[in-house]
């Protein structure tokens, strides 16, 4: 019987995201044989830094590899459409970063490639992993807060504060034409979506660039890297800064969202409220291991992760007793132990708590009415094209490579 220890893997990206990926992977066991840099210098590097033992010069070097089961793609935005078909083209699974591609019409295609293909694929939409996610989501579905009705919250970092902050994200024709919503925000609409087991029907979107013009380094900038050159290009800046959103959702909740890249000292702070006919739930990314819950009759709690305590799908993705924090890098570690089990499986499962691909392609229809209703100022429905049945459900079960 295969075992994920007789998974091979192989990573797209050197940089910060891919990294992590590289960390989480040798967690859970599985063997990671090499890595594809932007040059074949830059992957070398990073290779023997990180103790990978080879640097591919080229994707196709990578899937001529036959150790290699499995891709991860962390490589940046416009890469993503183009290295996944070539993945998917060679019988390999897939784990993907957000956003699964540059428009909605290359996203569609993807999911119906990964359909036909039968293998695993997967969108790096770890936040849903943080465990009190994954317990509140069964708590959600059981009716713990009756009926959704208000879903709030917010998005804020802070490194993209200064006018001489830059990265690759930047700019619209490798990051795509919305950044702070497709970088960050569509991490919330996952995870609340995910949460509440309702899609956005409806947004009211506007956005904001504070920063018009910004001095690009004369070098590469690598993501959260405090290096910075004194050469710099001015470059005008296309994309949004900030974003505010009103949301409908399917079942008629109402919901609002304010996502920002330039709020001082704010890190990584992701916070959300749902508020439901009978109770209330909220949680913040900078304290992942405490949850609020709300009351009118009695005193409101503060439940904290304990996997003695918690609802099956929570104690599920736990790897560590109560009162040891378990923090950012552990959701990559909880999320690919629940992907690589449908990988050695052979197939995607019924019901994956993770993102599938179809999940990649629900955010970039809702950053198309995003993006639509700044353009226009008015309420815009997230246009969907339903498929016949979901993508784990004709994924075709198979052995191991």
């Amino acid at each position: 019987m295969a075992r994920v220890s007789d998974v091979g893997v192989a990573v797209i990206g050197s940089g910060f995201i891919g990294t992590v990926h590289i960390e989480a992977l040798r967690r859970i066991g599985v063997s990671v044989h090499g890595l594809l840099g932007s040059t074949p210098d830059r992957a070398a590097d990073r290779a023997a830094r990180l103790g990978v033992p080879r640097a591919y010069g080229s994707l196709g070097e990578l899937l001529s590899d036959d150790r290699v089961q499995v891709v991860h793609v962390t490589s940046p935005n416009h890469l993503h459409y183009p290295q996944v078909c070539e993945i998917l083209a060679a019988g390999r699974h897939v784990m993907c970063e957000k956003p699964l591609a540059m428009t909605s019409d290359q996203s569609a295609e993807l999911v119906a490639l990964a359909a036909h293909s039968g293998r695993v694929a997967a969108v790096n939409f770890n936040i849903r992993f943080y465990p009190l996610n994954q317990h509140l989501r069964e708590l959600v579905a059981g009716g713990a807060l009756g009926d959704v009705r208000l879903v709030t919250g917010h998005y804020f970092q802070d490194w993209l504060l200064h006018q001489t902050d830059w990265n690759w994200r930047l700019e619209p024709e490798q990051g795509g034409a919305l950044r702070a919503v497709g970088d960050i925000g569509s991490h919330w609409l996952d995870l609340t979506s995910f949460v509440t087991g309702q899609r956005v029907a409806a947004v009211m979107a506007d956005l904001a660039t504070f920063i018009p013009v910004r001095l690009q380094p004369a070098g590469p900038v690598e993501t959260f890297s405090l290096e910075r050159t004194t050469e710099t290009v001015p470059r005008e800046i296309r994309t949004e800064d900030v974003a505010t959103i009103l949301l409908r959702y399917e079942n008629g909740a109402r919901g609002l969202v304010a996502i920002s890249q330039l709020s001082a000292g704010r890190k990584n702070s992701l916070q959300y409220e749902i508020d439901g006919s009978m109770a209330a739930a909220a949680w913040d990314s900078e304290q992942p291991d405490q949850m609020w819950v709300g009351h009118r009759e009695r005193p409101n709690e503060i439940v904290f992760r304990d996997p003695a305590l918690m609802a099956p799908a929570g104690r599920s993705v736990t790897a560590l007793p109560g009162g040891h924090v378990e923090g950012f890098a552990d959701t990559f570690a909880a999320l690919f132990r629940s992907v690589y089990a449908d990988v050695v499986a052979g197939g995607t499962s019924d019901r994956p708590p993770y993102a599938t691909f179809a999940d990649g392609h629900e955010e970039m229809l809702v950053g198309d009415a995003v993006a639509e209703s700044a353009r226009e100022g008015r309420w815009v429905d997230v246009r969907r094209v339903e498929s016949p049945q979901p993508v784990g459900s004709i994924s075709r079960r198979g052995r191991l490579r």
